[in-house]
């Protein structure tokens, strides 16, 4: 029996000490939790759109009328009331048409709490808030050049892409023509430059109206997909490809001195031939004469002797008159000859001083270039049958000094009558 008692007065200690223990340890640490200062309801981060408002109280686990607010970082047109922790913001549109506050960027605001009564009883934390625009502002292609451009093939294309950058700025562009061209600076970025050079078979002969119609399309695209298109409209004209032109008239206008040049060989041989048969007709006519006057002499002397070869002198001067013929004709031919190629060669040179380019794109250079052709032709006609090789050891400037000789020119000047 008092084997039990003791038994059940053991019991009952150990009910009594068990069920005080724990309410002890959960009091004191409930009384440990309290005495910490906390701001119960902090939202780590905020999201307002343009024109909102936000009105947020923060609570402490305290009594309120102890404590301060504060702000460390003030944003503009923030509000945190020092007192009761109210956070307030409108988000005016003003502050971000003047640069004040952006979009789409993550502003870190700190905030503290601090005793009125303790100096080391405080808290510093923060949160984050983000502001978006509710107004979709898409992003825009602007090339420098729009419209319609009128241009001329062998004439430059250049014009920079730019961008009118909205809500999402633009990444990419693609480029697409409405005709095949080759040669081109590719747009991939904005601020990129397009150029491009038509090349002079650009407009084929069927084309309407010697022009041919190219639209350019950009198209910009910004990493959502949203895409824009900005369309420049070319217009390419037929135009002369002044470089081949030029080279053209460089070939003729040599191929005209070259001929000339070998006419003027062929005038020389024949000026030669004919001073040649002068200058035996010449010696034939002075012999016969001298021949005449000697016999004339020769009869008025007293020697029986002297009068009868007087008389036989004359005779022989008439004999020489067709040995002349025979021996050194007339050179009628020869002498038509040389004056038909004087002349042609005057001609030609007029012809090159009167085509002579004014620029490298002289307007008229394929009619200057024409004409010489023509009168290369015509002159190749006329004297098809004169040989024109050259195979003097005279130079260019030996055989302009004699054909421009002062002799030479009176010998074949025109006579009026």
């Amino acid at each position: 029996m008092k084997f039990l008692i003791s038994l059940g007065a053991l019991l009952f200690f150990c009910i009594i000490s068990y069920g005080q223990q724990p309410a002890d340890s959960v009091s004191q640490n409930t009384v440990n939790q309290d005495s910490i200062l906390r701001i119960i309801n902090l939202n780590p981060y905020f999201t307002l759109h343009v024109d909102s408002s936000l009105y947020y109280r923060l609570e402490i686990n305290k009594e309120e009328d102890k404590f301060y607010w504060y702000l460390k970082n003030p944003l503009a047109g923030l509000r945190l009331n020092k007192d009761n922790g109210l956070l307030t913001f409108k988000a005016e549109k003003s502050l971000f048409i003047t640069g004040k506050l952006k979009y789409d960027t993550e502003y870190k605001i700190k905030i503290g709490v601090q005793s009125l009564t303790s100096a080391n009883e405080k808290i510093d934390t923060g949160f984050t808030i983000v502001f978006y625009n509710t107004e979709v502002i898409p992003s825009r292609l602007k090339p420098t050049l729009t419209g319609t451009q009128l241009v001329q093939e062998g004439d430059s294309v250049s014009f920079s892409v730019l961008c009118e950058t909205g809500n999402f700025p633009i990444e990419d562009i693609l480029f697409t023509s409405s005709t095949p061209i080759i040669k081109y600076s590719l747009v991939k970025n904005c601020g990129d430059e397009f150029l491009w050079v038509p090349n002079y078979d650009f407009v084929k002969e069927t084309d309407s109206a010697k022009v041919k119609i190219v639209n350019l399309s950009f198209i910009g695209s910004t990493k959502f997909k949203i895409r824009d298109t900005a369309d420049v409209r070319i217009i390419v004209q037929n135009a002369l490809n002044y470089p081949q032109a030029l080279e053209e008239h460089r070939l003729v206008t040599k191929n005209v001195k070259t001929y000339t040049m070998q006419l003027k060989y062929a005038f020389l041989q024949l000026d030669r031939k004919l001073k040649r048969v002068k200058t035996a007709r010449t010696t034939f006519d002075l012999t016969s004469a001298t021949t005449a006057l000697t016999g004339t002499l020769l009869n008025t002397s007293n020697s029986e002797s002297a009068q009868k070869t007087g008389k036989i002198l004359p005779s022989v001067g008439v004999a020489m008159v067709p040995i002349k013929e025979a021996s050194a004709p007339n050179k009628t031919v020869e002498q038509n000859q040389a004056s038909l190629i004087r002349a042609s060669i005057k001609r030609l040179e007029y012809m090159i001083n009167d085509n002579v380019l004014v620029t490298e794109r002289d307007p008229d250079i394929a009619k200057k270039t024409s004409r010489l052709k023509e009168e290369l032709k015509q002159s190749q006609m006329q004297l098809i049958e004169i040989p024109v090789d050259i195979t003097t050891a005279m130079t260019e400037e030996e055989l302009n000094n004699y054909f421009n000789n002062p002799k030479v020119n009176r010998k074949y000047r025109l006579k009026q009558r």
